[in-house]
């Protein structure tokens, strides 16, 4: 497929699986709306949210990067880190990211938090739009399976609880009621193409669905929607889950499934990294006939590090399902 057929897409998420997944689509689209959770309360992204009152800016400034046309030097400078601990205090500058301070720096100046980001995109060359996906400032509480509740991004995505190989069960919205940017849900009416995924369920794909008027656009869409199954379960967010297990947690918190097409991996030869913990999505494709949605499997493993996708062979799927009805 050739650039100037430029097919719409919005991808949602914001974390590394979407980082990685635009760095493979932006071969066959310039128009590609990026639509990120605002509920990051952890690491250095974290800190500045408390210091100086700002959206979380981490994912924002990661998906400018991927998208980011400028020389390399310039998209180094984005994804820069000071040494230091990430999780340190919050008025230090180790373990930050260049990037999220130039954001944060852009924001003092205009005064505006999305005026600071579009001129962060026209700075940094970039080939797509970064968004929002809430006007407000959210953070998530999750119910486990044993029915504990636990309150922020950081304590559920780094299992920071009691039980924590129980597993989740719920997710939510602190506050629930939340409003969508009108960028975000024009993009989405628009969209040849919405893609969820992948990335963390819990922590960085629902939160995003989870937004009323977001779900309501996906409905409503004529585009088609595809959902990426993660190649791998995180052992604190989704321990031994199979696919159906991810088509589950999304028709409870959705009320259906939202998405036409389901991309699967299929590879599970190479070895999993054993200081992660992490292990393959099971697939049973029997499991899958209750939920009436279409298929795709196949070989979409990066096989230097097997916990993630690889970014040409998902966007290569990804564009094959334009041909289809």
């Amino acid at each position: 497929m050739k650039k100037k057929n430029k097919p719409k897409i919005v991808c949602l998420g914001g974390g590394i699986g979407t980082v990685n997944l635009l760095k493979g689509l932006k071969k066959y689209s310039d128009q590609i709306t990026v639509v990120c959770s605002m509920a990051d309360d952890g690491g250095s992204g974290g800190r500045l949210r408390r210091l100086f009152s700002v959206p979380p800016p981490g994912d924002l400034i990661n998906c400018l990067a991927a998208l980011s046309g400028a020389e390399e030097s310039w998209q180094k400078l984005l994804t820069f880190r000071f040494k230091g601990n990430r999780w340190g205090r919050d008025d230090s500058i180790g373990g930050q990211k260049l990037g999220n301070l130039i954001l944060v720096a852009l924001s003092s100046i205009y005064q505006d938090f999305n005026k600071a980001l579009t001129k962060a995109e026209n700075l940094f060359s970039c080939h797509g739009k970064i968004l929002p996906a809430t006007n407000e400032n959210v953070s998530i509480w999750a119910k486990t399976i044993s029915g504990q509740r636990v309150f922020g991004e950081e304590k559920i995505d780094l299992g920071k609880y009691n039980g924590c190989t129980r597993g989740l069960n719920e997710i939510h919205l602190r506050p629930a009621r939340v409003t969508t940017p009108k960028e975000v849900k024009e993009a989405i009416k628009k969209a040849d193409f919405i893609v969820a995924g992948p990335g963390d369920l819990y922590t960085t794909i629902l939160p995003v669905l989870l937004v009323s008027q977001i779900r309501k656009a996906i409905k409503k869409a004529k585009a088609k929607k595809v959902f990426v199954i993660n190649v791998a379960n995180k052992p604190f967010e989704t321990p031994n889950y199979q696919v159906s297990d991810y088509l589950q947690a999304i028709k409870l918190h959705c009320g259906e499934i939202l998405f036409d097409y389901f991309l699967i991996n299929k590879n599970f030869s190479p070895t999993m990294p054993k200081k992660f913990n992490y292990q393959y999505v099971g697939f049973e494709r029997k499991n899958l006939k209750q939920f009436s949605v279409k298929i795709k499997t196949g070989d979409f493993i990066d096989r230097s590090f097997p916990l993630y996708h690889h970014s040409k062979k998902i966007a290569k799927a990804i564009m094959s399902f334009q041909k289809r009805k």
